[in-house]
């Protein structure tokens, strides 16, 4: 473990993670003078650049932690896959974590988060542990048809961890594959949209949310995001409600991202981030308090503001890296984003290109006010970037 020293002034907060939710973090704290301690693998990391002080350890050392919290008012996290067990010594201590460890607890297996959405009454795809399914004469549960989703409880993001079945065969295969006890399955469904909400709660209790967006996946992975949803009002206040029983339920201070199915079914939820997330990137520019500067706010114990939408939209669209053959080598391409007027270029300063990996992210304001049009409007800026930056091939 290394640590190195830099300056700063105000309150210090942690965060465990060096990712570019850390790093957009530590951009936020910046801004309001506020230093952040980062707890991460390596000073290639993100984060690493811009912290006041660095921790240069695994995420899951608690030894590590240990160092980090010193002179932090509060600590935070850049994901959920987070050593529990481990950190409670600290958290017993007197050191605050936000969200607290017993409100995360039911957040980081997808099976536990299944359970908690049942016990509320919040709908969400039907689904089975794996493990109630019998190896020797595999078969769906009565009324389920192929194809189904698995999903791993633990550890998958942006695709991973997640496989489509459409067979009994295949049933039968992942059941001989992994440990039934650590996946799921759950029912196909049929959407028409795919949305997402990220809302935020105070340690006073008040709830505040982002606007609803849509977001389009390309093999799993974010592909772009706009701002506001063209859904009804009634959907948003919907996903608004269920956030804020959730949130709580769980007593839970920090930020939250859910992910929802929209379809003949009504309003599912998918999918549950305890952190910032991918689809409230747009927040940065669009909104008068970005997601990142509410947990800032809420970990640093600092007033939090209200995080409205200062424009009538935005577009959002994920850089994911490429193939070798596909493009123009990377400095054109961002020298294109660059000069493109009325886009805002954001780059993790990761330094492989790795395909599929996300590299950074831009986002557009958006300037028509009907529905119809900002669609249209953002059509047109994602075949512009796109054309730039195209999505990685199959």
């Amino acid at each position: 473990m290394n640590s190195s020293n830099g300056g700063g002034s105000g309150a210090s907060i942690g965060v465990i993670g060096g990712g570019q939710l850390a790093q957009m973090l530590v951009e936020a704290a910046a801004k309001r003078s506020v230093t952040v301690a980062v707890q991460t693998a390596s000073v290639q990391d993100p984060a690493a650049a811009g912290a006041s002080r660095l921790v240069q350890a695994d995420a899951l050392d608690p030894d590590a932690t240990r160092g980090l919290v010193e002179g932090c008012v509060a600590v935070t996290f850049e994901n959920e896959w987070i050593a529990l067990d481990a950190l409670q010594p600290l958290e017993r201590q007197g050191v605050s974590f936000r969200p607290s460890l017993a409100s995360l607890a039911p957040l980081v297996d997808k099976i536990e988060q299944r359970e908690l959405l049942d016990t509320l009454s919040i709908p969400g795809p039907a689904w089975v542990p794996l493990r109630s399914i019998d190896p020797g004469a595999p078969s769906l549960p009565k009324g389920w048809t192929f194809p189904v989703m698995a999903k791993a409880a633990r550890g998958g993001y942006d695709g991973k961890g997640t496989r489509v079945l459409d067979s009994i065969d295949a049933l039968a295969h992942l059941l001989r594959s992994v440990d039934p006890a650590g996946w799921l399955l759950e029912s196909w469904i049929n959407y028409e949209q795919e949305l997402a909400l990220i809302v935020s709660r105070d340690r006073f209790g008040r709830v505040r949310s982002l606007p609803l967006v849509e977001t389009h996946q390309s093999h799993q992975v974010c592909d772009w995001v706009l701002a506001p949803a063209p859904v009804e009002q009634l959907v948003e206040a919907t996903a608004y409600n269920m956030a804020a029983s959730l949130l709580t339920k769980l007593s839970y201070v920090g930020v939250m991202a859910l992910e929802f199915f929209y379809g003949p079914a009504g309003l599912l939820v998918n999918e549950i981030a305890p952190r910032t997330h991918n689809s409230g990137h747009f927040s940065i520019e669009a909104c008068s308090s970005s997601q990142f500067d509410q947990q800032l706010c809420i970990t640093a114990d600092l007033p939090v503001p209200d995080p409205e939408l200062i424009c009538p939209g935005a577009l959002m669209v994920n850089l994911l890296g490429l193939q070798a053959e596909q493009v123009a080598p990377l400095e054109d391409r961002l020298q294109r984003l660059q000069q493109l007027s009325g886009a805002h270029l954001h780059w993790y300063g990761k330094n492989d290109e790795s395909p599929g990996r996300k590299l950074g992210h831009v986002t557009v304001l958006l300037e028509s006010d009907g529905v119809d049009q900002r669609s249209r409007e953002a059509a047109d800026w994602l075949k512009v970037i796109r054309s730039i930056w195209p999505l990685p091939l199959n």
